[in-house]
């Protein structure tokens, strides 16, 4: 019985950390898509106010919404996939422990 809570919790934290994930997949198509949408509306504005395209592509206003968007991207990110993903999790520590103390031997080696 008490197997079966377990089991079924487990299940039900999986499926909502899956739900999250597909969120952001979803956040990030949208962002790309509208993004390409308004900078090419920009773009296309720009133009027809008499600005050659390579002025058009390097206005600012083309790359602010992938800018300000893009911050609240990276934090969308950062609360599904937490900062574990950056590489600074348990493991790392523990490479870096083992790293630190293989270098403190080597030096008391040496004297």
């Amino acid at each position: 019985m008490e197997r079966d809570f377990r089991q079924e919790q487990s299940y039900i934290k999986a499926k909502k950390r899956v739900k999250k994930i597909k969120g952001f997949y979803i956040h990030l198509i949208v962002y790309v898509l509208v993004n390409i949408f308004i900078s090419g509306i920009i773009v296309f504005g720009l133009m027809q106010s008499g600005y050659n395209f390579k002025d058009a592509l390097t206005n600012f206003g083309v790359y602010s919404t992938w800018l300000f968007w893009g911050i609240g991207m990276i934090f969308h990110w950062l609360g599904v996939f937490g900062f574990k993903s950056l590489g600074f999790g348990t493991e790392w520590e523990e490479r870096k422990i083992k790293e630190m103390m293989e270098k403190d031997e080597t030096r008391n080696r040496k004297f």
